[in-house]
Order: structure tokens, then sequence, then C-alpha cells
């Protein structure tokens, strides 16, 4: 499972950089358009905000495969060991269930729905369906780390990275 874990690690970690900088670039654009040049770029708002919903999508995917997430520690703090694994698990097993049932299957039926619809964005003409599909990217990611946090012998702790 650290295999897999660690080559999903490979892929997501340059491209969520890649958004990133990305993201950083237009936001300086659009600042050094509208306050230098006094002329607003049109299209960096929605750049922007669509990177925006990738990289917090794709980056909340990252963050749980790293179990640096944010948590309640009060309950598994006070628990003895083998109660504290089996807590963990039973949590991995809830995100499972709510990123398959609401961001996999929810999410790919509002694509499909985007896209037959055929909804453009306002300035960049992009179907809106192409952008909503960080949701359910990002569904099959947290079930595949969830996955790998069940299966893990090191489920409590940070090391297993």
């Amino acid at each position: 499972m650290n295999n897999i874990k660690n080559n999903l690690n490979r892929i997501l970690e340059p491209f969520l950089l890649g958004l990133l900088v990305t993201l950083v670039l237009v936001v300086l654009w659009q600042v050094f358009s509208r306050y230098v040049l006094q002329s607003p770029s049109t299209f960096t708002d929605e750049v922007a905000r669509f990177l925006l919903i990738w990289l917090s999508l794709i980056g909340a995917a990252w963050v749980l495969g790293q179990k640096a997430h944010l948590a309640i520690d009060i309950l598994p703090e006070n628990l003895a060991r083998k109660g504290d694994t089996r807590l963990y698990r039973f949590l991995y097993v809830l995100i499972l269930v709510f990123a398959l049932s609401v961001m996999v299957v929810g999410g790919f039926n509002l694509v499909q729905v985007t896209l037959k619809l055929e909804q453009l964005s306002t300035v960049l003409q992009v179907p809106m369906g192409y952008i909503y599909l960080a949701l359910p990217i990002s569904g099959l990611l947290i079930t595949i780390y969830s996955i790998c946090h069940i299966f893990s012998d090191n489920i409590a702790s940070k090391e297993d990275q």
C-alpha cells in the first residue's frame, strides 16, 4: 500500500506545485494589469477561481494522504493503542464512504449534467463540467488514500509516509 501512496504522491506533488505557481502568476498579473497598467485583465479572475478550485480539492486529497488533515485528537489521545487503531480505521472508513458517495458519485453526476447542458464559463467559454471534474477526481484520490490508511500497520502515526 505504501508503494501506491508513494507513486500517487510523486504525481500529485508536482501537479499541485504547478497549480500553485500558476495561480500566483495569474494573480500577480491581475494586480499588475489593474494597478500599474490601469487596464484590468479580463480573464485572470476566472482563471484564478478555477485554479483555486482544483488546487483546494486535489490538495485536500493530498493532505489526507499525508495524514496532515485537520482532526480533533482528544478521543484518540485518551484511548489505548488498540482502541486508537480501531478508531482511526473507523474514521478512515467514514471518510471513504463520504468520498465515494458524495464526491465521486455526486461529482460525476454533476459533471455529466453540466456537460450535457453545455454550460460554459462566462469569460473563457470553457465547459464547466471540466472545472467540476476536480470534485470526482479528488474523491477518487481520497478513496485511494483512505484505503491505503485503512490497511496500513501504522494507521495512528504519521511515520508510514
